[in-house]
């Protein structure tokens, strides 16, 4: 529909590297709403991590909550870092791929947050790999911006990130230096 409407459309390189045979905590980059979307399409199948404030919202929250989200309350980082292990590890054994945004808001192209450890930590203590993901939707469909702009998002997924013998502190740090690294060259 945004081909037809906007002109924008994607691709996808990488997608090799996604698992076939078992999950993983994939850490992407959030730069828009189109990859809340879009990468539901591309790996599947999948739930997020996300503010339990979204579940509100009248018909989209409600419609959220049937996709298994894990719904963290931010203001509360201790109980939110618990859910998140419980819930992740569950959705993990499930089959389910497990969608976290390390900077934990959307950060405009060209600008970084630092990443939150989160993911990392599940990916740690659940022995699940991690796949990076990096894309430049940021640039077609702007945060708080109703305007898309034409054109074709780029997605890149990394070689999966093994936890074996790691901590989260350095799984967190390989994810970050690819990601970060492959935002720069998709700049240039």
């Amino acid at each position: 529909m945004l081909k037809l409407c906007c002109g924008l459309s994607y691709r996808v390189e990488g997608l090799e590297n996604v698992p076939l045979d078992r999950a993983a905590v994939i850490l992407s980059k959030h730069q828009s709403a189109w990859e809340t979307i879009a990468l539901r399409q591309i790996i599947s199948p999948q739930t997020a991590v996300l503010k339990k404030s979204l579940l509100q919202i009248p018909f989209g929250g409600w419609a959220l909550a049937t996709l298994k989200p894990i719904a963290i309350d931010r203001s509360n980082q201790k109980e939110a870092l618990k859910m998140l292990l419980e819930q992740g590890t569950a959705r993990l054994q499930e089959g389910l791929f497990v969608l976290v945004f390390p900077e934990g808001t959307r950060v405009a192209p060209g600008a970084s947050k630092k990443f939150n450890a989160g993911g990392a930590m599940l990916a740690h203590k659940s022995g699940f790999p991690v796949i990076p993901l990096a894309h430049n939707a940021g640039e077609f469909w702007p945060r708080n911006s109703f305007l898309k702009y034409p054109g074709v998002i780029t997605v890149k997924i990394g070689p999966e990130i093994s936890t074996q013998g790691k901590s989260s502190k350095e799984i967190n740090a390989e994810a970050e230096q690819w990601i970060v690294k492959t935002m720069d060259e998709m700049a240039t």
